[in-house]
């Protein structure tokens, strides 16, 4: 039998997971599998795969401006890898 300081303690901790990935957490309570935040990559694909095709059109045509952009938008996708980005958003520097 749990005391009650350990209940408090796993408590306060289900509350906050809630209330930084409450989609994870709703799938931890239903036993169902989901990856947390930090793992869901889809949107860094999408503006990678945007970014590297802006790349190939502006080398292919032989426009700097396209070229420019594919490379703005391809290095942009690489922040969206950072698994500890939340830092970038709080104002916080990063974890050591």
């Amino acid at each position: 039998m749990q005391a009650p300081d350990e209940d408090r303690l796993l408590d306060d901790l289900a509350d906050r997971l809630r209330h930084d990935d409450p989609r994870f957490a709703a799938a931890f309570e239903q036993g169902l599998p989901c990856r947390p935040r930090e793992y869901r990559r889809g949107a860094a694909w999408l503006t990678l795969a945007v970014g590297l095709a802006l790349l190939g059109f502006g080398i292919a045509l032989g426009h700097g401006l396209l070229l420019a952009g594919g490379l703005v938008v391809s290095g942009a996708a690489g922040h969206l890898f950072d698994p500890n980005r939340e830092h970038i958003r709080r104002g916080t520097p990063p974890p050591s």
